[in-house]
């Protein structure tokens, strides 16, 4: 009787919502209304943010976008005998519903999502871990810190291996009939194998490189066997409480297959380092790792993202290990077993640091891999219609999945505008008052539901520019996945690079050609304005339209701008007591920041009267794990007085597996300080404020692009023409 009674309210809610949606009333009537929507929004999150009450707010502000949606449906769209304005507007008009259905996706998802979970007791009886670290190409420093991480994971020593799953030195690659190839994969062998010997884990190859990721994890299932599999990237260093927070869940849920936690990175994306937002601003990926996988979490449908997560053997066992039709192995698998009714866990706790791309080229190589591997996924597995899924994951895969085609409605977004100011074209059937009561009043509310859902996470039109400085490319690659699915290979992305000068990205060509086409559109709207008056409501709303594509591309010129970046390792800001040895002398210093390759060391003045930097030097602290060694070999590197303190900027020189260790304790032990971090950027600006930052921004990026384009073109002016013999001899080889 109480859902029969459930589904009648319902019902009655649904059929006056359809009332209101649909009722014919005045453009006036109508800008009130969404203002009084608008004031109760404001109210409702500035008295009641949580709870019964958020979701009174967004109920208010989906009533405002369906009656958008129903105006645009039956009062908008160009006739079809127009066929040069109908193709167009129909363009429009699709990705405006795109947006509201990923939108109302978005609302089912992450509206009331699951608080952060505690980890219950562990068993008495833990189970046995075997820790995976693939890698393919990546260096063995890198490898050595993240080995060196995991050794010092806080769970007894007779319950956990850890394997390096080497793709980098198969038979395969060490056979090869190219002499060069073959020769790099051998070295690399005997370097990997010496570095897991020193550090007491295993090295495991495979005879050939087959089904990239999948096929490596799934050779370390081969030969191993744990009951749990911990899985970490080459760059994913897990904190020391990593096994302590996920292991414990297990226990509890024998359907289990997988504990997931978020991917952390120390150091910014491209967008963040050209931009200089790291270290105030939350990351991309905060806004998935923080709500939307909770949201999730709440319908059982958390999913494997790769790195950073635990899974149950017997689970991989059902589905012959992990799944590799896809070039999105993770979420794949992770589909198949949730259809098969096991159940997954979200831990919302960085227990690893990682690395992320360091050059606007590789960020776009990345995501790239991501958007054509999900496609794989919708057109090879298809998840609405996956049998053994409950409808709640059904349209929770479908969020995960469609939201990869964001770049077709982000480009017809920009391009729109053009149709008229260049063409004239009536795409959008309306007058600027009718812009005003419902678009405007739509765009609004539609703002206020985002800041709703992700304000702490995700800054206003932050994800408007990450969606279109992606776009351009990612475009290409998803009409290519779309044509041919079995297409795309797995490429491995670069990480830890090196940026010693200033200069352009080698693809952010397209976007000075659209900020020049839309500059021209900024001139054609004064045209239009000039000579059409009689069409100025229309000539204004389309032009402000372009204007503000135009600020974001204007943005993304900066974000393709690449700074200098002579560092490949990232500095974090930490605080342990320490020793410098400094020759026979030991003086008590501080570490007030460190990253893998060296450490900046605090020494009062006077202890130290002159630096010889050719003398031995090291620092000696307490670790927070039994390594066996205290003292970290350093070379001097640079030295200077600050407030009667001489800083020492040091590089360390680790010559056995216990000095890695001790790297890897200073730097990626502690996992509080990463949950430090991310909360000191966790700020909710607003949406007015937010806004105003933005456009001060976008005003800033745009003319550091045009100053990098100056100095491009005159640094091509001044180069020394070559002469025939040597273009000759280029193009030959």
């Amino acid at each position: 009787m109480t859902k029969i009674g459930l589904g009648l309210l319902w019902a009655v809610a649904a059929t006056a919502a359809l009332f209101l949606i649909t009722l014919p009333i005045s453009l006036q009537a109508q800008l009130i209304a969404g203002s009084l929507v608008v004031a109760a929004m404001i109210a409702l999150k500035v008295v009641r943010p949580e709870g019964i009450w958020r979701l009174m707010a967004l109920a208010l502000g989906t009533a405002i976008v369906l009656r958008y949606v129903y105006w645009r449906t039956t009062q908008t769209i160009p006739p079809i005998n127009q066929l040069e304005n109908f193709v167009p507007g129909a363009l429009l008009y699709g990705a405006e519903l795109y947006n509201v259905f990923m939108l109302f996706l978005s609302l089912f998802v992450v509206a009331r999502p699951l608080p952060s979970r505690r980890p219950p007791p562990m068993p008495d009886e833990l189970p046995t871990v075997d820790i995976y670290v693939p890698t393919y190409n990546e260096g063995a420093d890198l490898l050595a810190t993240t080995l060196a991480a995991a050794k010092g994971m806080d769970y007894p020593a007779d319950k956990f291996t850890i394997w390096l799953l080497d793709d980098g030195g198969t038979d395969q690659k060490c056979n090869s009939d190219k002499v060069e190839e073959a020769v790099v994969a051998q070295q690399r062998r005997a370097e990997l194998q010496k570095l897991c010997e020193d550090l007491e884990v295993n090295y495991l190859t495979r005879a050939r490189n087959e089904h990239a990721k999948a096929g490596n994890l799934n050779n370390g299932l081969d030969h191993s066997t744990g009951e749990l599999v911990a899985v970490f990237d080459a760059d994913h260093a897990p904190a020391r409480d990593f096994l302590v927070e996920t292991v414990s869940y297990f226990s509890e849920d024998e359907k289990l297959f997988l504990v997931q936690t978020p991917h952390f990175f120390i150091n910014p994306d491209p967008l963040e380092r050209n931009l200089r937002t790291f270290e105030k601003m939350p990351s991309e990926n905060e806004m998935f790792y923080g709500i939307i996988q909770r949201g999730l979490d709440k319908w059982n449908a958390s999913f494997f993202c790769g790195s950073a997560a635990v899974l149950k053997r017997t689970a991989l066992a059902e589905t012959n290990g992990f799944s590799g039709v896809s070039i999105t192995e993770d979420c794949e698998t992770a589909l198949e077993l949730h259809a098969r009714g096991w159940h997954s866990v979200y831990v919302d706790k960085p227990l690893i640091a990682g690395l992320q791309p360091t050059t606007f080229a590789s960020f776009i190589g990345q995501r790239t891999r991501w958007a054509q591997g999900m496609m794989q996924i919708l057109r090879f597995r298809f998840p609405p219609g996956k049998r053994g899924l409950k409808l709640s994951q059904r349209l929770s895969y479908m969020s995960s999945t469609l939201f990869w085609l964001f770049p077709i409605p982000r480009i017809i977004f920009l391009v729109s505008p053009l149709f008229y100011l260049f063409f004239g074209a009536e795409i959008f059937v309306a007058s600027g008052g009718e812009f005003a009561a419902y678009t405007l009043m739509y765009m609004i509310v539609n703002l206020m539901m985002q800041n709703y859902l992700y304000g702490r996470y995700r800054w206003p039109w932050i994800s408007e520019l990450y969606e279109l400085i992606q776009s351009v490319y990612l475009l290409p690659a998803l009409i290519s996945v779309l044509m041919n699915p079995a297409r795309p290979t797995f490429k491995v992305t670069a990480k830890d690079e090196k940026l010693d000068r200033n200069y352009i990205s080698e693809l952010g060509g397209p976007f000075y050609i659209i900020f020049a086409i839309l500059l021209a559109g900024v001139a054609m709207t004064v045209w239009r304005l000039v000579t059409q008056p009689y069409d100025a409501d229309v000539a204004l709303v389309v032009g402000a339209w372009n204007i503000m594509n135009l600020l974001m591309v204007g943005c993304a010129l900066g974000v393709v701008s690449e700074r200098r970046n002579p560092q490949s390792s990232h500095r974090v800001v930490i605080s342990r007591r320490c020793d410098f040895r400094y020759g026979d002398e030991v003086i008590p210093a501080s570490i007030e920041d460190v990253s893998i390759g060296g450490a900046r060391i605090k020494v009062l003045g006077t202890a130290i009267p002159h630096i010889d930097k050719t003398r031995s030097c090291s620092i000696c602290f307490e670790p927070l794990s039994d390594i066996g060694e205290t003292c970290l070999p350093l070379t001097i590197r640079s030295s200077v007085m600050e407030d009667n303190a001489l800083i020492i900027g040091g590089r360390f020189s680790p010559a056995n597996a216990s000095h890695y260790r001790l790297i890897a304790d200073l730097l990626f032990a502690n996992s509080k300080q990463w949950s430090d971090f991310q909360e000191s950027r966790r700020v909710n600006i607003g949406i007015i404020k937010g806004t105003l930052w933005f456009l001060k921004l976008s005003i800033i990026q745009s003319g550091r692009g045009m100053i990098y384009l100056m100095r491009r073109i005159g640094a091509l002016r001044e180069a020394p023409i070559p002469e025939p013999q040597a273009i000759a001899e280029e193009v030959r080889q």
